[in-house]
């Protein structure tokens, strides 16, 4: 029997523009999957905010709910692996992207996306993490992989009143690492410091924008946590150690990398690239029981910037796109 339910909507006018607003759909209305989810909570993350705009590149077909990430509860299934009452999350795949997502009180999805929810973190701490800080933390294991370590030196955070680099100062600080922050917004000091950072710099420590950028410059961070790229990231490889390595995740400063080949045929550096989308299910699973665990950081609940319902969220999607927030808005969807 189908179930009445509010999402967050985002269709196409008449006239081709975008709009986003709270609906009553069924879950007839769902894309197909083996999992129903009572969806407990979302977050907010820089793809949703360009699912909501009409030249965001996201979404493919209108009307559409967007959210890539969610927890909640599983209301029936189809697959074995899990059952009714069973907490669960999901994040990355198609989730907000080519499927309705978790800007929604139920959720449809594939069975192979769906992660049980790991001892240690409640729906809502996992919504806290959500698939920034799943990226922050792959980021994390693929430094570790590559001999990154505590004893070797510092490691620097980019964009780091973000949701990635937020929960990666938390997550290395636990791990015990000297973290540096940098950030363009002179007023987040005290919150990154609280977050773990050891230091704090300016953006423009990193990347000035004015000249050229450096082939080879001081050696200065073992290993460094970038979901910027571009130009930042460019400059950000000729100041990276010898045999140490960047995590790259994300392009807020664009797609262009105007580099050279010296950072890495003269001092080995390493660069990861860092997909949380399609994250082997093995590794996601891994690493979502080390959120909940050696992982999970003291100062999780600090990277909470708001909590929110689903009316809210128009104007939450606006402010990430324009750089408004620092840290994690939750998403609250139960009743």
């Amino acid at each position: 029997m189908a179930q009445s339910f509010h999402a967050l909507v985002v269709d196409q006018t008449q006239d081709g523009e975008v709009q986003a607003e709270v609906r009553s759909l069924e879950t007839d209305s769902l894309s197909a999957g083996e999992v129903l989810i009572r969806v407990a909570y979302s977050s907010i993350n820089y793809k949703d905010g360009l699912a909501a705009r009409k030249d965001g590149n996201i979404v493919k077909a209108y009307p559409f709910v967007p959210g890539i990430d969610c927890s909640g509860t599983v209301v029936s299934s189809e697959d074995s692996r899990f059952s009714e009452g069973q907490a669960v999350l999901v994040t990355g795949y198609g989730l907000g992207v080519s499927q309705f997502g978790g800007f929604s009180q139920y959720a449809r999805v594939p069975a192979d996306w769906v992660v049980p929810l790991p001892d240690g973190l409640t729906l809502r701490e996992a919504m806290i993490f959500g698939t920034a800080g799943f990226t922050a933390a792959l980021s994390l294991y693929r430094l570790e992989q590559n001999g990154v370590a505590p004893e070797k030196g510092k490691v620097l955070v980019t964009g780091a009143t973000g949701g990635v680099g937020g929960a990666a100062i938390t997550l290395l600080h636990k791990r015990g690492y000297h973290v540096v922050a940098s950030s363009g917004k002179a007023e987040s000091h005290d919150y990154l410091k609280a977050l773990g950072a050891a230091e704090v710099i300016s953006r423009e420590e990193v990347y000035d924008g004015a000249g050229g950028i450096r082939p080879l410059g001081k050696q200065l961070w073992q290993a460094a946590v970038d979901p910027v790229g571009g130009k930042p990231l460019a400059s950000l490889l000729s100041q990276i150690a010898y045999n140490g390595s960047v995590a790259v995740s994300g392009l807020t400063a664009g797609t262009k990398l105007p580099t050279t080949v010296l950072p890495f045929i003269l001092r080995g550096v390493n660069l990861l690239g860092i997909d949380s989308v399609f994250c082997p299910y093995d590794t996601r699973v891994a690493i979502w029981k080390q959120l909940g665990s050696d992982w999970k950081p003291e100062q999780l609940e600090q990277l909470v910037e708001r909590e929110i319902g689903l009316a809210d969220l128009p104007s939450a999607l606006e402010d990430i796109l324009a750089a408004r927030s620092q840290g994690r808005t939750i998403v609250r969807l139960a009743d």
